[in-house]
């Protein structure tokens, strides 16, 4: 049996629903999921098991070397995201070390990705709500947003647009994010981790 034969990947893009968000530090987990969506020439449609957006496709060269994924955006705001991930894991039988959840870290520094498999939430509360859901064992690719400035509260932090100095890297490194999940997923944690850990 091929390891595609055993299922798909589930790749899930955290945020928070509506246009006030989109642009805000919390949300570059759904800029990333859009942008595969637009590799894979897939739209987000509305899932049918779950308060969620979804995009079926497949990432990888064409042939044996492509994995199917299923790319999920959380309608439900960033700290219930465990629910709709979850029934979607149940609906699409993927195994929690198939999952791969793509969010902000204020640990790291703008920009700077990391790929890890398990771990903490970091007083995330998307991942809180992911591992409450279904335990600790997924993948998580990491975007570095940095620490709030002076005294602001982390809340307000991440819920502010990207500052217009980081919109001119943004896209760059949203592209570099997509390209982490997708060798992630292709060519397995060890790979991506040596290609894009900086």
């Amino acid at each position: 049996m091929t390891e595609d034969a055993a299922g798909p990947w589930l790749v899930a893009g955290l945020g928070n629903p509506g246009p006030g968000y989109a642009m805000n530090r919390h949300n570059v987990g759904f800029m990333v999921a859009d942008l595969l969506a637009e590799r894979m020439g897939g739209r987000f449609k509305r899932a049918a098991k779950a308060q969620a957006q979804v995009v079926e496709g497949r990432v990888g060269p064409p042939g044996p070397g492509s994995r199917r994924v299923v790319l999920v955006k959380p309608m439900s705001y960033m700290n219930l995201s465990g629910g709709p991930v979850n029934a979607l894991r149940e609906f699409y039988k993927v195994p929690p070390q198939r999952v791969v959840a793509v969010h902000d870290e204020l640990d790291i520094d703008y920009g700077t990705l990391r790929l890890k498999l398990g771990g903490g939430d970091n007083g995330h509360n998307g991942l809180k709500s992911l591992t409450g859901a279904f335990g600790r064992d997924y993948h998580r690719v990491r975007f570095g947003i940095g620490r709030p400035p002076g005294r602001m509260q982390v809340a307000d932090y991440v819920l502010k647009d990207f500052s217009s100095a980081e919109r001119k890297e943004l896209d760059y490194l949203v592209d570099r994010a997509a390209d982490a999940v997708e060798c992630l997923v292709a060519e397995g944690l060890e790979r991506a981790q040596s290609a894009y850990n900086s």
